[in-house]
């Protein structure tokens, strides 16, 4: 460590000043511990933050996505639309810790370069390209999709036109207009950008890879007498969300499609494509583990796309062919509509594999003359935030080496090696196959109880088991 700086020693230091980050330092901050958040970016929002292309968007219904840890706030933020936007959301985000004063313990443009645990001493030696800190906890709040893919295209290095990433979206406005664009990748960002920036390019090529499962938001604006009804009723309404295993209120799965009369399973199928987002298949508790029950609901969304898409050759093309449920959802605004469009065209990467990119070119079955690339490409997703640095735990163990044949925690909240570490909605949890609110808020809460218990018991160290974790993966 480089002792030329002022040793800092905070209680805790938490890595991320997302909604996790965030709540986790009010929670600590409660508790009467000095705690310091380092975030790399000059703003807070994490996720919110970093993704600003057109259409960003939660697919969880504002009134479940948001906190619930402060009745207040519940009552007196109202969202304007179902299904809130990034704006929004970073809005909101910002509005909380204004709120409750939570800027001054942020140290913002600031990045973790190691973290190591000192065993003589039972704390962690934090260097970044600030300070140094010692503290006894280290929280990584560092989200689950947070470091993004680059493909490896050869050309991608030597385009000349304009490069954008979904994930890294610039903060002033992108002129697309009367422009040649490609975008490579068709996962839930890409399924939010299409059918914004369609409307004004010249021409999209669309590049794709899998295609995806996608029901629409059928957004607009927040109703009040459903927003008035909810606040009424908010603590009951939270617990439907607690009880629920995707963390969504009002999906009781207790029915299942293969004892049902299949007309009456299709017209509720119908009726929850027309409501429901990604509470599709909500309600039917076979879909998951039943392969003939979850072909009914793929099969109905199949057959949607294909009603919608004019062309027969590209709805087949749309069309995913592995089971739902699989992957997470998307929810929509007029994604599949949007290939009805003549300036819009798409190329199956898998009969047309992208050969190279040119200067100004992408070359798969054809060479396509662009002006703007777009990397729609997913995320180094679970570990990348937490592979990419050096955290050392115990005996010199480095945890990107642990994990190289695979990421396994305890709960998702903490690995055995790395004592006093904790990850939220970690690898190993529920994470990005439930609605992130709340498993981030039940993973704030666990380690806030854990850490209160420690000190009121006098424990100085706590480290999930091998044992424990080899059990829970």
């Amino acid at each position: 460590m480089n002792q030329s700086k002022t040793l800092l020693n905070p209680d805790v230091i938490i890595v991320g000043a997302g909604v996790a980050g965030i709540y986790m330092l009010h929670k600590l901050r409660k508790m009467g511990l000095v705690t310091v958040v380092i975030e790399k970016s000059d703003e807070l929002g994490g996720t919110w933050n970093w993704n600003r292309y057109p259409g960003a968007r939660c697919d969880i219904p504002s009134l479940e996505y948001s906190y619930q840890f402060d009745e207040n706030l519940q009552q007196d933020w109202n969202w304007s639309e179902k299904y809130s936007a990034q704006p929004e959301i970073l809005e909101y985000l910002n509005h909380v810790a204004d709120r409750f004063e939570l800027r001054k313990d942020i140290s913002f443009e600031e990045e973790v370069l190691e973290a190591q645990f000192n065993e003589e001493l039972s704390l962690w030696d934090i260097k970044t390209n600030k300070e140094v800190y010692q503290s006894k906890f280290c929280i990584f709040a560092t989200g689950c999709l947070s470091v993004p893919n680059k493909p490896d295209i050869e050309g991608l290095e030597g385009f000349e036109g304009q490069l954008l990433s979904t994930s890294y979206w610039p903060r002033e406005e992108v002129d697309l207009s009367n422009k040649n664009v490609a975008i490579i990748g068709t996962g839930s960002s890409s399924i939010q950008t299409i059918p914004e920036i369609a409307k004004e390019v010249k021409n999209l090529y669309v590049f794709q890879r899998t295609p995806n499962y996608s029901i629409p938001s059928n957004n607009g604006p927040m109703d009040k007498e459903i927003e008035a009804d909810i606040k009424s009723r908010y603590a009951e309404f939270r617990k439907e969300n607690w009880s629920n295993g995707f963390g969504i209120a009002g999906i009781a799965d207790e029915a299942l499609i293969a004892e049902s009369d299949i007309d009456e399973v299709n017209n509720q199928l119908e009726e929850n494509w027309k409501n429901n987002g990604l509470g599709f298949f909500g309600g039917y508790a076979d879909v998951p583990v039943d392969a003939n029950s979850n072909e009914v609901a793929a099969s109905f969304v199949r057959n949607k796309i294909k009603e919608i898409v004019k062309d027969p050759e590209t709805a087949d093309k749309l069309s995913p062919k592995y089971h739902i449920g699989g992957k997470r959802l998307c929810v929509d605004t007029g994604y599949f509509e949007t290939f009805n469009r003549e300036n819009v065209h798409l190329i199956d990467l898998h009969s047309s594999p992208i050969t190279r990119i040119g200067e100004s070119s992408i070359e798969a079955d054809l060479e396509y003359d662009i002006d703007t690339l777009i990397l729609a490409t997913g995320f180094d997703a679970m570990t990348g935030a937490l592979t990419s640095l050096d955290i050392v735990g115990r005996n010199g163990i480095i945890l990107r080496d642990q994990w190289k044949k695979g990421a396994k925690s305890y709960l998702g909240l903490g690995v055995s090696n790395f004592p006093n570490l904790f990850t939220i909605t970690g690898p190993g949890s529920p994470s990005v196959l439930s609605n992130m609110m709340p498993s981030i808020e039940q993973h704030v809460n666990w380690i806030a109880d854990c850490i209160g218990w420690m000190i009121d018991n006098n424990k100085s160290v706590i480290e999930s088991s091998l044992s424990a974790e080899e059990e829970w993966m």
